[in-house]
Protein backbone atom coordinates (compact mmCIF):
# COMPACT_ATOMS: atom_id res chain seq x y z
CA UNK A 1 0.00 0.00 0.00
CA UNK A 2 1.40 3.17 -1.10
CA UNK A 3 0.49 7.07 0.56
CA UNK A 4 0.62 10.16 -0.40
CA UNK A 5 3.05 12.73 1.56
CA UNK A 6 3.04 16.53 0.70
CA UNK A 7 6.40 17.94 1.38
CA UNK A 8 7.72 21.21 0.55
CA UNK A 9 11.55 21.21 0.12
CA UNK A 10 14.26 24.02 0.76
CA UNK A 11 16.91 25.14 -2.38
CA UNK A 12 19.60 22.97 -0.91
CA UNK A 13 17.64 19.85 -0.87
CA UNK A 14 15.92 20.23 -3.89
CA UNK A 15 19.62 20.20 -5.15
CA UNK A 16 20.45 17.01 -3.75
CA UNK A 17 17.63 15.10 -4.61
CA UNK A 18 18.42 16.46 -9.07
CA UNK A 19 21.93 15.26 -8.17
CA UNK A 20 20.35 12.00 -6.78
CA UNK A 21 17.99 11.61 -9.22
CA UNK A 22 21.00 12.06 -12.49
CA UNK A 23 23.70 9.76 -10.77
CA UNK A 24 21.45 7.00 -9.41
CA UNK A 25 18.26 7.38 -11.74
CA UNK A 26 16.03 7.38 -8.81
CA UNK A 27 12.44 9.17 -8.67
CA UNK A 28 11.12 10.90 -5.99
CA UNK A 29 9.56 8.63 -4.14
CA UNK A 30 12.36 6.03 -4.31
CA UNK A 31 14.57 8.90 -2.70
CA UNK A 32 12.10 9.94 -0.39
CA UNK A 33 11.70 6.16 0.89
CA UNK A 34 15.40 5.45 0.64
CA UNK A 35 16.10 8.34 2.97
CA UNK A 36 13.43 7.64 5.47
CA UNK A 37 14.83 4.06 5.59
CA UNK A 38 17.93 5.15 6.63
CA UNK A 39 16.99 7.98 9.13
CA UNK A 40 14.69 5.63 10.56
CA UNK A 41 17.19 2.35 10.79
CA UNK A 42 19.74 4.99 12.25
CA UNK A 43 17.33 6.56 14.88
CA UNK A 44 16.18 3.29 15.95
CA UNK A 45 19.50 2.45 16.45
CA UNK A 46 20.71 5.07 18.70
CA UNK A 47 17.47 4.62 20.57
CA UNK A 48 18.63 1.26 21.73
CA UNK A 49 21.78 2.15 22.97
CA UNK A 50 22.28 2.31 27.03
CA UNK A 51 23.19 6.11 26.99
CA UNK A 52 25.45 5.62 30.82
CA UNK A 53 29.03 5.17 30.41
CA UNK A 54 29.51 1.92 32.35
CA UNK A 55 32.37 0.38 33.35
CA UNK A 56 34.66 3.59 34.18
CA UNK A 57 36.22 2.59 37.73
CA UNK A 58 34.29 -0.42 38.26
CA UNK A 59 37.27 -2.72 39.71
CA UNK A 60 38.82 -0.39 42.35
CA UNK A 61 35.80 1.03 43.19
CA UNK A 62 32.96 -1.41 42.62
CA UNK A 63 30.77 1.66 41.67
CA UNK A 64 29.85 0.90 37.66
CA UNK A 65 28.99 4.40 36.59
CA UNK A 66 31.65 6.91 37.94
CA UNK A 67 31.29 8.43 34.77
CA UNK A 68 27.70 9.12 34.38
CA UNK A 69 26.89 10.02 37.87
CA UNK A 70 27.16 13.50 38.48
CA UNK A 71 27.08 12.81 42.41
CA UNK A 72 30.25 10.85 42.31
CA UNK A 73 32.04 14.37 40.06
CA UNK A 74 31.09 16.69 42.14
CA UNK A 75 35.13 16.69 44.23
CA UNK A 76 36.74 15.62 41.04
CA UNK A 77 39.77 17.50 40.20
CA UNK A 78 39.81 19.49 43.52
Amino acid sequence: MSVDVPIRLDERTRQIMRRLKHLRGWNDSEIVCRAIRLLGTAELLLGQCDRRIVGIGEFASGIDDLGSEQGHLEQFGR
